[in-house]
């Protein structure tokens, strides 16, 4: 076996930021986090309520929207400095929201729960205006271009201020490796379609593949055939944009039988204003970091462990050089990432770098050694080093597989004779319960969301009472770039 790239770049960059004195020079980054979950009755079947009035307006609301499904609730925080921060206002915005949910759950793992088929999840509505309309339109073509099933898988979204795209493609797969949750799903997931090839089953209720890491984000999740040939560079802003452009203006056929006549770095958009230009217009604001699972274990899905080492990831991706990805490579990248998915716990599982073979382990303790001098300019100041605590924790998974979320949750349905179904709604009702008798509540910041609330559902009133043209012409004007 050839020995292991150094990366010089990333020694330089990583001592001049040592060697400039700036204590914290690392810590200037802002994250935020966005968390989906399906809203599910006591007996673990998909909400077929409308999106509950007392948490606002899906459509206006800064704090809780829906995604695909008008059952798939998510959750915003703002943009924090501060873990800590982030994850106590994500604490907070759950408990306002089991205050407004009855007696109907959050599931508490990214594959949903016990399904019907694609009848029985509802596709989100956003009202009566043009852009509440164009909305439910698209959604309606994601149905049809993937299934509804598929678009109710959730995830945790991390959204972080560094420029990290290209090294986040190359070393994305570790982050599948040491947070996926989702080894597992109920059957109910395939029902009127074939079985997907290498999952067996665990029990009558349950398939599995033995070594997954994340089905969510596996061939039979977010890189299903349906995207297969879906290539977005992400070499440059032009590229990423005219990508995404031909993305969005490629028909699909069963869309068109619809009769339907429209159709996703970051940018937060004008209002009317297509993601692409506002991209082109300002530049990108943001990453999202679409990867993570939902984190079974923890109530609001993601831990501040997880947090600080996503942050430390981050800088280190932008730390390490980063040349451009040529075609040839992002189909490798993509491989490592779907191989890790479905196998990532499999001993002696085999990578590939620039073409040669690698052992898994071997290149995730060298990306895991790369950030300690990261996590040390975290820590800068902190005498609990934190950073550093989190990295321990990880690197701790790649010694030892069984300590990975996917390893916890089939070592939990095994130990229990548990079918995937009964332990997600056994953990989901842990979760409600937890946010119903966490005390003292911020009552300030409660408070605070209903306010949110309320002014998002006079916002989308304002908003459907300020249409003065059809929605055809807005669908056509959206398409020039006029202003509507």
């Amino acid at each position: 076996m050839p020995p292991a790239r150094i990366d010089r770049g990333f020694e330089r960059r990583l001592a001049a930021v040592v060697n400039s004195g700036e204590q914290g020079a690392l810590q200037q980054g802002r994250k935020g986090i966005e968390k989906e979950s399906l809203r599910v009755t006591p007996q673990g079947r998909v909400a077929q309520t409308p999106h509950p009035s007392a948490l606002g307006s899906a459509l206006a609301s800064g704090n809780v929207t829906t995604d695909y499904s008008e059952a798939l609730i998510e959750l915003i925080t703002p943009a924090f400095s501060e873990s800590w921060e982030l994850l106590q206002y994500l604490t907070d915005l759950h408990q306002f929201v089991y205050r407004q949910l009855g007696e109907e759950l959050l599931w508490a793992t990214s594959m949903p729960c016990a399904l019907d088929g694609d009848a029985s999840i509802p596709i989100a509505t956003y009202g009566g205006s043009n852009i509440g309309r164009m909305k439910y339109v698209y959604r309606l073509g994601l149905g049809l271009r993937y299934g509804r099933v598929m678009q109710a898988i959730s995830g945790v979204h991390f959204n972080y201020s560094f420029p990290l795209l290209r090294n986040y493609r190359r070393h994305g797969w570790l982050i599948l490796y040491l947070f996926g949750a989702s080894p597992a799903l109920c059957k109910t997931f395939f029902k009127g379609r074939e079985v997907a090839p290498g999952l067996v089953e665990l029990d009558r209720h349950t398939m599995h593949a033995p070594y997954a890491t994340s089905l969510r984000m596996s061939d039979l999740g977010y890189r299903n055939k349906s995207q297969a040939g879906v290539a977005v560079s992400v070499n440059s802003l032009a590229e990423y944009v005219r990508d995404l452009s031909r993305l969005v203006f490629t028909p699909s056929p069963e869309y068109q039988q619809l009769g339907v006549k429209v159709i996703r770095p970051k940018r937060t958009a004008r209002s009317g204003e297509r993601p692409t230009r506002a991209l082109e217009r300002a530049g990108v604001e943001y990453v999202e970091m679409r990867s993570l699972d939902v984190g079974v274990f923890d109530p609001v899905g993601v831990s501040q462990n997880e947090i600080r080492f996503l942050e430390a990831f981050a800088a280190l991706c932008v730390l390490k050089d980063s040349p451009m990805i040529e075609r040839s490579h992002e189909l490798e990248l993509d491989a490592n990432h779907v191989r890790v998915a479905r196998q990532g716990r499999e001993p002696g599982l085999e990578l590939k770098e620039d073409g040669r073979r690698r052992p898994l382990t071997d290149w995730a303790r060298q990306l895991l050694d790369e950030m300690q001098g990261v996590c040390e300019l975290l820590d800068a100041g902190d005498p609990q080093r934190p950073y550093s605590a989190a990295l321990a924790v990880q690197q701790a998974k790649v010694t030892d597989a069984d300590a990975t979320p996917s390893a916890r949750i089939l070592g939990e349905l095994k130990q229990n004779d548990e079918a995937f179904f009964h332990f997600a709604l056994r953990m989901s009702t842990q979760h409600r319960d937890y946010f119903r008798d966490l005390y003292p509540p911020d009552e300030q910041r409660l408070e605070t969301f209903r306010q949110e609330a309320a002014r998002s559902i006079e916002a989308q009133t304002a908003i459907e009472a300020a249409d003065r043209i059809s929605f055809d012409e807005f669908v056509a004007r959206w398409f020039s770039d006029q202003p509507s």
